[in-house]
């Protein structure tokens, strides 16, 4: 949310020019501090963007910042996509006359009268961009997949399209491609040994929904904690974040309400203000909510 500095030193509000760290507010950046350190004299033409505290946790200065992507960057990278469309194009002209082995799925014939499970303008990325650089993900793993793992070495001699195993390991590689936020899936230390206590104590699963027999006391002690953090009167806790967007805007809003929703927001965000039938219009991302809103209530 974004707020004007000209509407902001009208409503007596402060603003500050620059984070505790030095960086200036970029135009397509922003700074967030929780803790102004210093304050200067609103620009009329500078946004101002501004968070509310957590509440009495986290006492630290909390910065943000978000750098603006440089034209020549932007640039090179829209040239680099365009070079590389225009030989995918080529490749598959070749392709198409048998010049170069296609290896791509396609239709049998016998399928021709179904809906077809591959589509070839829809492939176009996976086949020519996507296959030269496959051998950077799904890399198939021989350890528990914690900070640190092993994994299986392998080779290609058609470009990615197919792999062989060398049979050898390679020990020790950092895991940067991981959900295991909390270490959950480390087979020692103190997660799974609290892990193993509290499955001990509670089980794996509720086999249930905490509407009839599956809200235990650490879902409450959890929200407690959620709502102290965040400074607020109380909090709701789910399993799931997609769900909680999904699931919980339509119980929030309906028929006869409106959203205004950034361009940008996750999918989560999407798909549950159109289960709720609310009335939709998106802002373009990073622009001034007041000036949004005001449009929109006056259509």
């Amino acid at each position: 949310m974004t707020e004007s500095a000209t509407s902001r030193e009208a409503n007596g509000g402060p603003c500050h020019g620059a984070a505790a760290n030095g960086l200036k507010v970029g135009r397509n950046g922003f700074v967030k501090n929780h803790h102004h350190q210093k304050q200067k004299k609103c620009n009329p033409d500078e946004k101002v963007h501004h968070t509310t505290c957590n509440g009495g946790l986290y006492g630290r200065p909390f910065i943000e910042y978000f750098e603006e992507t440089p034209m020549l960057v932007a640039v090179l990278t829209y040239m680099s996509y365009g070079i590389l469309t225009i030989f995918g194009y080529l490749r598959d002209f070749l392709r198409s006359w048998k010049i170069e082995k296609c290896h791509i799925a396609i239709e049998r014939e016998e399928q021709k009268d179904f809906v077809p499970l591959y589509q070839d303008f829809e492939d176009f990325y996976t086949r020519n961009l996507y296959m030269r650089i496959r051998d950077n993900w799904n890399r198939p793993i021989c350890s528990v997949p914690a900070g640190r793992m092993d994994l299986v070495e392998r080779l290609s001699y058609d470009y990615n399209w197919t792999f062989s195993y060398t049979g050898r390991v390679v020990k020790d590689v950092i895991n940067m491609g991981s959900y295991n936020y909390l270490g959950f899936a480390k087979n020692t230390g103190p997660c799974a040994d609290a892990a193993a206590e509290v499955t001990q104590k509670y089980g794996v699963g509720m086999a249930s929904t905490r509407q009839e027999m599956g809200n235990l006391e650490r879902h409450e002690d959890l929200e407690k904690l959620v709502a102290r953090f965040l400074g607020v009167e109380s909090a709701m806790a789910f399993g799931m974040g997609f769900a909680t967007n999904s699931m919980n805007i339509p119980a929030l809003a309906g028929k006869g309400c409106l959203i205004l929703s950034d361009e940008l927001n996750h999918a989560s965000l999407v798909l549950g203000a159109r289960l709720s039938g609310s009335t939709i219009r998106v802002f373009k991302h990073n622009s001034e909510y007041n000036r949004v809103s005001r449009h929109f209530l006056c259509l």
